[in-house]
């Protein structure tokens, strides 16, 4: 099999949906040999936040010696992302650089064939066809086990409880994020039934870190830590101590851990980078070799693609997967905070099943013109519906249709001091950046 029909396959497979429930993902695992049995893992689940505390928490442990699989979804800029290997890099002299490897079309390619004939058996025997994120995380589990990865930060790819991840019973610490409003419509209405669904990921005894949550998902997550016997350790963002914060990089203490650097900018960040430390220090009393110098080491070293990240300067142009109101709020607060007397020009594109009104009535009064786009994908919102949504908050909008077309205007009418801020859907932020490269070459 080719790389290309690895792809095919892949992508035919969208047809059988995105389905919750374990029964088929442990089929599927079993006739694999269930690699995921000879692994461990720390489980991540959240609304907000996962992909970022996923990072720090593997360059952590990367920098303390160990080799690391990284699960991820979605990938923004290369299919390859989805499952990565982050480890010392052994190229570099300096003991504490880390390096992250994807996997390549030829391990996809050998990893497919093999699933793919086991989704044909499985139809034969009456099983439902695997969807497409049952498959990708089928083909994480082989590829961690072939790298023989000594720990796996795996995220949940939507809610937990029923998630295809959660087949896996090696977890050695489960991490919540942020639980907000989001996927209503699978995960349910409320605060409360949201954060049921992310504390599914919670086993018995083992234990468990949480963000400083909001009261209703934090008496759900504690309820469930309490029916489990895991011992929970939560975070308390009153004991984050700023010291610098610039455009370029913060500097924080978190009770004993004193000057701690982050390069991911916003106040959500340094929250994120709390949770990873708690995580490590959670690891650290399990018996893994993990030493304050490692964890600032991985934090300072910690990139993430997409997540408020500034992709040109003068004028600043920030890409952001702001997409939830969640979301929306921490993408408020950093435009205050950094940008909060210049003029900014906004790019929004989101896919329609989001509450895109709430990350408009958060963001749509600070930019002095916004220009909508439809996503390059099924889901995507038209570009001339968000932007009837969006003049209830801005009376400056213009339909721009497509990505070009959106970041062409915007460099037609920006000054040098301005900013540019493309947020929105994660699914078309790759786009953003190639139409930069051509609109200023």
């Amino acid at each position: 099999m080719t790389y290309e029909e690895a792809l095919h396959f892949i992508k035919s497979s969208e047809q059988y949906g995105s389905v919750l429930g374990l029964e088929n993902m442990r089929k599927l695992l079993k006739e694999l040999d269930n690699p995921q049995d000879k692994l461990k893992f720390v489980h991540i689940a959240g609304t907000n936040g996962k992909g970022s505390t996923a990072a720090y928490i593997a360059n952590i442990l990367a920098s303390a010696g160990y080799l690391v699989g990284r699960y991820i979804s979605p990938a923004v800029f290369s299919y390859f992302e989805k499952i990565q290997i982050t480890g010392l890099n052994k190229q570099v002299k300096k003991s504490s650089s880390v390096k992250t490897t994807y996997i390549n079309n030829i391990e996809v390619a050998k990893y497919i064939n093999r699933i793919k004939e086991i989704c044909r058996a499985m139809t034969e025997e009456g099983f439902p066809h695997p969807t497409v994120f049952e498959i990708e995380t089928a083909m994480a589990m082989l590829h961690f086990v072939k790298e023989k990865c000594d720990v796996v930060v795996l995220e949940v790819g939507l809610g937990g409880r029923l998630d295809a991840t959660n087949v896996i019973t090696t977890t050695e610490c489960a991490v919540i994020t942020s639980v907000s409003m989001d996927h209503m419509h699978i995960l349910g209405n409320t605060l409360e039934k949201i954060a049921e669904e992310k504390a599914g990921i919670i086993k018995e005894r083992i234990p468990v870190v949480s963000y400083d949550q909001e009261p209703e998902a934090k008496k759900v997550i504690e309820s469930v830590c309490r029916k489990n016997h895991s011992a929970l350790t939560e975070a308390d963002f009153n004991k984050i101590q700023i010291e610098t914060q610039s455009i370029e990089e913060t500097i924080f203490s978190y009770e004993g851990f004193k000057h701690l650097k982050i390069r991911l900018l916003g106040e959500n960040q340094v929250k994120n980078a709390v949770l990873a430390v708690l995580t490590a220090e959670c690891l650290r009393n399990l018996g893994y070799s993990i030493t304050n110098e490692n964890i600032q080491n991985g934090l300072e070293h910690t990139h993430w693609r997409g997540r408020f990240e500034i992709i040109k300067k003068k004028p600043y142009f920030i890409i952001d997967g702001a997409h939830n109101e969640d979301a929306a709020l921490s993408l408020e607060q950093n435009i205050k905070y950094y940008f909060g007397n210049k003029k900014i020009i906004f790019i929004i594109g989101v896919l329609a099943d989001k509450d895109y009104d709430s990350v408009l009535r958060h963001t749509g009064k600070y930019a002095d013109k916004i220009y909508t786009i439809t996503p390059n994908t099924i889901r995507g919102l038209p570009a001339d519906k968000l932007a009837k949504t969006a003049l209830k908050y801005n009376c400056r909008v213009f339909d721009a249709g497509t990505v070009v077309r959106a970041v062409k205007m915007a460099y037609e009418t920006v000054g040098e001091e301005d900013v540019i801020i493309a947020f929105g859907s994660l699914s078309y932020l790759k786009e953003i950046c190639d139409a930069a490269e051509v609109v200023l070459s």
